[in-house]
């Protein structure tokens, strides 16, 4: 299973390292620490983290988000495989993606939960809604 720094999970949370840092502390985030003595979050717990927070409706503090080329870099946080088709979920941040794909593009992908990955989003038709 992939693991991930502070700074790494963070940056897939869509907060600043000493946020993740703080919730570590709080034990809002399991961590473990390596032989280096750096400390690491499971990817699954990452995975499962992110949805809670998204859920939450947290506050995002000076979230680095952009759309550029409409890349949102995440962790998959469900995948979902049929015989033919595969149903693929992104946490992005606050945003959750969801993408259908072949089995065969997921399976060569390696995909699993709690791994990092882009989704890249391409449309002819953007809605947008004004609050």
């Amino acid at each position: 299973m992939q693991s991930y720094t502070i700074g790494q999970a963070a940056r897939l949370l869509g907060v600043s390292p000493d946020t993740a840092r703080r919730w570590a502390d709080a034990g809002r985030i399991t961590t473990h620490r390596d032989e280096a003595g750096r400390r690491l979050v499971e990817g699954r717990d990452l995975a499962a983290f992110s949805v809670e927070l998204a859920k939450s409706g947290a506050p995002e503090e000076d979230t680095p988000y952009t759309s550029a080329r409409n890349a949102f870099p995440g962790i998959v946080t469900a995948i979902k495989l049929g015989d033919v088709a595969a149903q693929v979920e992104i946490q992005a941040g606050p945003h959750r993606l969801v993408s259908l794909l072949t089995r065969e593009a997921v399976e060569e992908l390696g995909l699993e939960v709690g791994m990092e990955a882009t989704a890249r989003v391409k449309s002819t038709n953007v809605h947008i809604d004004r609050v």
